[in-house]
């Protein structure tokens, strides 16, 4: 089964600190959690009666993985029951970087399912009784071609293809290297 523990320093390598780039469709963010996200955990770091920009910049590694990514990302995506953490990486990896739905609905379609963008029983099953090799690869391929289609979609994302590529392909089959170069075989 595959274990959060395992993906989440290579989330954290790749997402860095507090920014607000205007040509961000997520706004303010810090650690890849956007404000928008951190008031749907509704926890006010700063305890001053409302969950701001200055509460963001609070965030600790350990407020991502504990309140972000486990029950926004690894548990909507039930990677505890992906028997192949290659497979559980590159999934919510996508999750994290563009919604559960639209990572949901790229593995469904791949495995036959109905792409409804929740991982339910059926599609659970689907995962683990397809090839994880081969589920690996078509959904990183799937996930590229999702980048090209956000870029052609939004020209002005351009700007950001490169490193969301260079992300994608640091997710590999049995491997995950982090964005200082550390590879973690997994």
């Amino acid at each position: 089964m595959a274990n959060i523990e395992i993906l989440a320093p290579f989330i954290l390598s790749f997402e860095g600190g507090f920014v607000d780039d205007p040509a961000d469709r997520g706004g303010a963010t810090n650690k890849g959690v956007t404000l928008t996200t951190w008031r749907s955990v509704g926890y006010d770091k700063d305890g001053d009666d409302d969950i701001d920009v200055d509460d963001l910049r609070l965030i600790t590694p350990y407020d991502v993985i504990d309140k972000v990514l486990r029950p926004h990302y690894w548990d909507k995506c039930k990677a505890d029951q992906i028997n192949d953490q290659s497979v559980a990486n590159m999934l919510v990896d996508w999750a994290y970087n563009s919604g559960v739905g639209t990572a949901a609905k790229a593995i469904q379609r791949i495995v036959g399912c109905t792409a409804d963008g929740i991982i339910g029983r059926v599609t659970l099953s689907a995962i683990n009784q397809h090839d994880p090799r081969g589920l690996f690869d078509d959904l990183k391929t799937a996930r590229r071609m999702f980048i090209g289609r956000v870029v052609e979609a939004r020209p002005e994302q351009e700007r950001f293809r490169d490193g969301w590529m260079r992300r994608i392909n640091s997710i590999g089959y049995g491997k995950l290297t982090l964005n200082n170069g550390t590879e973690v075989w997994v």
